[in-house]
């Protein structure tokens, strides 16, 4: 063991003693692991870090955007509407298709492979928000 890891060793060790760790939120709870499966592992850091800010990374805004407008023209039944909700559905598409090309993310085998899982995730995630 080299000399950081020894005294960051020795410091958690009196940290206990002290009892610092006695009073820490969820003790004797198990942990909350996220399931990160869907992200890409050379993005996995920088999306928690985005999400532990309260920072919703703008393709996935626009995607839950696109979720939440198919559901609206799934529903609607006035023409009228119909038409307008298509148009800015498919305004969201094209933007979002347009992003991730500037971006390079089209030709990622990563973003390929996960795109759909992607968007699975996020169309959960809005149904158990909905139905709780």
């Amino acid at each position: 063991m080299d000399w950081l890891s020894s005294l960051v060793e020795q410091r958690i060790q009196e940290a206990m003693a002290k009892g610092e760790f006695d009073n820490l939120p969820g003790k004797g709870k198990p942990l909350e692991l996220e399931d990160l499966s869907f992200v890409p592992e050379d993005l996995r850091v920088s999306f928690k870090l985005l999400k532990n800010a309260g920072v919703v990374p703008e393709e996935m805004a626009l995607a839950k955007e696109m979720v939440t407008l198919q559901e609206l023209l799934d529903l609607c039944k006035d023409e009228k509407e119909r038409n307008s909700l298509t148009r800015k559905l498919n305004e969201k598409r094209l933007r979002y298709r347009m992003m991730m090309e500037a971006r390079g993310w089209s030709q990622s085998s990563a973003f390929t492979q996960y795109e759909t899982q992607i968007i699975e995730k996020i169309e959960r995630t809005d149904e158990n928000d909905r139905n709780n």
